[in-house]
Formats: C-alpha cells, structure tokens, sequence
C-alpha cells in the first residue's frame, strides 16, 4: 500500500512508524542470533583479546654452494653475475667463505681438527669489500638488502674497511646507514682507519654520519682512530665537523693522548707530529692525563716522538709531572734510547733539559750509560747538564768495544775527563742555565748573544764533551 493511495489521519501515520520500527528491529535481531554473525563475532572478539596480530616471520636468505657463483663474485666478473642474478631473482644469498685464522673444529665425537674458520657473507659483502662497483650496482639494482649482516657487518663497514669510495657512494645512495653499529660495536666512520678511507669518510658524514659517535667496546670517537693510526686528513676532516677533543675512551685517553701513546715507526713520526699539532692548534689539553696519569708528553716521549715532544713543550706541557708509576718524561724516553736510536732521541732529551727537566741522579750515570751508549749524542745532551763528572772504570766497561769503536772520538773525549776537570766555558754555561732555569728556549734568543753562544747554551750537538 503506498503513502499517497490514501489519506491518513497524524494518529495513524505515527502508529504506522510505530509497527515499522518494531518490524525492522526483529529483522536485525534475527540476523545477530544467526550462526554465521556469532561465529563472526566470536572470532572478532578473540583476536581483541589475543592483541594484534605478529608480522609474518621473514624468509631466512638462502645459502649459495654454488662454486660457480662464488667464482664469479670473487672475481668481479660482471657479465657472469649479471647473468647468474637476473632481474626478478634473489640476491640476497649467505655465501661460506673461508677466513684466513684457523681453530680446532670438532667433526665428530672425539675427533678434532685444525681447519680454516667459515665466515659467512653475502654478494653485496663481496663486491662492496674488494671494490668491484659495478658489480655493487647490479645487485644493489636487483634489490639487495643494505642492511643485511650475516656476519656482524654490513657491506658498508666492508667498503670503509677497505677505502673503497665508488662502493660507499652507491651504498649509501641506496638507503645503507651511515651509523649502523657492527657486531663488534663499530661504526663504519670507526672503521676508516687508512689514508685512503678519507673520501669514504667525507661521504658517510655527508649521509649524516655522527662525528662523535662511540664504539661500544672501546668507547672511541671517530677521532680518537684518526690519531691512534696518524691519519692526518682524516683529523682535519673530523674537526672541521666539530668533533670533540676532551671527549675520554675507556682507557682515559682524549685523542691527543692517543695520538701520542700509538706505537710509531720512524717513518710515521711526521705523520704523527702533524696530528699533533692539528689537535693542539684546535686546543687540545696538554694537561689531561690517562687512568695512570700519564699526561701527551710522558706518551711522546714513550714513543720517541721528537716533533710531539716539542709541540707540546711550546704549549705549556710539564716536563717534570710523574705518572702514578713515579716516571717523568725524561724517564721514559731513556728507557726507550736502546730500541730507538733511528727516532733521535737525543732531540727529545735535549729538548726537556732546555725546558727544565730533572736530571739523572748522578750515581745512575754509568748504568744509563750502559744502556744509551749506542746514542752518543743522548749522553752528550744528558752529561753537558752537569758541572761535574765523576768518571770511573765502571765507565769504561759499560761501554762495549763494539760501540766504543763506532763513537770513538765521542768516548775517548768523555773518558779523558777521568782526571780532568771541565772546561770553564762549560762552566760558565752551567751557570747561565742554572740561572735562567725552565726559561732557557725563551730567554736565550733575548741576550743578544752571537748565534753559536745561543746554540752553545742551547746544549747544541759537536759529538764530544769537553
């Protein structure tokens, strides 16, 4: 029956609504009592409590025995990976490699062997790692994943490690995170430890990479490596991005006492000496000892480091401050005069007496001799200190025959002070020195002396004593 067929009354229309709202109301209650809506309801009901739902687990990558493939990719032969990974294929394979350490690997009960450790990698590891950056790029355009570590690192600490720029930019352009944290706790800004790392170190900072960023372990910064290793471009770069300088690892070392404590051959020591002054010139503290107290300049002198040495006297380091081992500076370059005759050190022990450092006692004299005598030159510095020599036989026979004959008019001018007094200009030197003190570097150029009198006061070097 239609709303316009006939005319109704206002009371009969509202009944009318009345009895359809009732109708429509039993409808919706016979479709909630209905199986399939509870069953709808229920399982709604269980999946609110049970909270949501986990993502579906990934699908761990395969492992490739393939020798084939591990040939090609080896090898960065191109054309053979880009037909072995064509488009639409996976390319996110875990691929055994062998290390180069050995251990004991136990194959059956019992039975031990000496075999090459398995390091597990993957294609990206691979061509990241030995520099192939084309082949990079076909896997990275095959939709490799950056960020895969299967054995801790990730291809890009694989690139930085090894200096290779072209397969960092590409990493990096294709997501990979310039501050993922290795299993060893590096970063790979902590892993540019070469002077060819430098161009890879510029681009991770430029994809955001935290300039002060810490190892995990060690607690350095990117700039307590750039010292330990010398790495001079490497410290201008990190300090034009603000890297700290008081920042302290584990070990209490700021970089400047990493810098000075690293090891250094004689063919380093220019490296190391222009670190030094980079981080000195951007005011580094001389004055910041380690855990044992041992300040930049007991390091350098430790280290025979005769360019750091004299940095750090010109900016106020102190020659005579003792470790908690009770050695000062001149301590420990002497004890290091017998292994490092080719660092000069005679430059360093020179350098600390002009600055005021405390003497050897003089009773020690014959048994530093015994150790120094293959630098002359360090016992001409050292000795030129004293007004006086009391010279033995002990002298004589803690200077070997072999070391006598090479430095001969050295130790023939030194033993003949045996009953000889020195000589009143040495004497008058002595006095001078004595008076001006810690002050001598800075005050002698004053005295408007002739220049070979400055030298003379200055301990210069003329290989004999006199």
């Amino acid at each position: 029956m239609s709303w316009g067929s006939f005319s109704f009354s206002p009371t009969a229309l509202r009944s009318l609504r009345v009895d359809e709202d009732l109708l429509e109301r039993q409808m919706c209650m016979k479709r909630f009592t209905t199986p399939r809506f509870n069953n709808y309801l229920q399982k709604m009901e269980a999946r609110e409590r049970a909270g949501p739902r986990p993502p579906p687990a990934a699908t761990p990558p395969q492992v490739c025995h393939d020798l084939v493939v591990h040939n090609a990719l080896f090898t960065g032969d191109l054309e053979a990976i880009q037909r072995l990974f064509p488009k639409g294929s996976s390319v996110d394979l875990i691929v055994e490699s062998r290390g180069g350490d050995m251990r004991w690997v136990s194959r059956e009960v019992g039975l031990w062997s000496l075999t090459y450790e398995q390091e597990l990698t993957t294609p990206l590891h691979i061509a990241a790692g030995r520099g192939f950056a084309e082949c990079l790029r076909h896997l990275l355009q095959r939709g490799a994943d950056v960020e895969l570590s299967p054995a801790g690192t990730t291809a890009l600490h694989e690139a930085c490690e090894n200096g290779h720029t072209e397969c960092v930019k590409l990493l990096l352009s294709y997501g990979a995170n310039a501050n993922a944290v290795s299993e060893d706790g590096l970063m790979p800004l902590h892993v540019c430890t070469s002077p060819e790392s430098l161009q890879c170190a510029k681009h991770l900072l430029q994809f955001g990479a935290t300039v002060n960023g810490r190892s995990l372990e060690e607690d350095n910064t990117p700039l307590h490596v750039a010292a330990r290793h010398g790495l001079v471009g490497h410290t201008d770069l990190y300090l034009r991005y603000g890297a700290a300088l008081d920042r302290r690892n584990d070990e209490g070392n700021t970089p400047l006492n990493a810098a000075c404590a690293q090891p250094q051959a004689a063919e380093d020591l220019g490296r190391y000496g222009d670190v030094c002054r980079m981080l000195l010139s951007a005011g580094a503290d001389v004055h910041t000892g380690d855990q044992d107290n041992q300040l930049p300049l007991h390091m350098a002198c430790k280290n025979v480091n005769p360019r750091a040495v004299q940095l750090l006297l010109e900016h106020g380091a102190s020659v005579n401050t003792m470790c908690y081992s009770g050695d000062a500076p001149m301590h420990n370059v002497l004890k290091a005069v017998a292994y490092k005759t080719e660092h000069q050190p005679e430059h360093i022990v020179r350098a600390l007496l002009n600055h005021g450092s405390i003497r050897v006692w003089p009773g020690a004299l014959p048994q530093v001799l015994k150790y120094c005598c293959s630098s002359p030159r360090t016992m001409e510095a050292l000795l030129n200190a004293y007004d006086r020599l009391k010279i033995t036989d002990t002298w004589v026979e803690n200077v070997p025959p072999d070391v006598f004959q090479k430095h001969q008019d050295f130790y023939e001018s030194l033993f003949s002070l045996a009953n000889a007094p020195r000589s009143l200009q040495h004497l008058a030197r002595c006095k001078i020195r004595l008076v001006l003190g810690a002050q001598v570097p800075s005050a002698v150029p004053k005295l408007g002396l002739p220049t070979f009198i400055q030298n003379y006061l200055l301990l210069e070097f003329r290989d004999y004593v006199h």
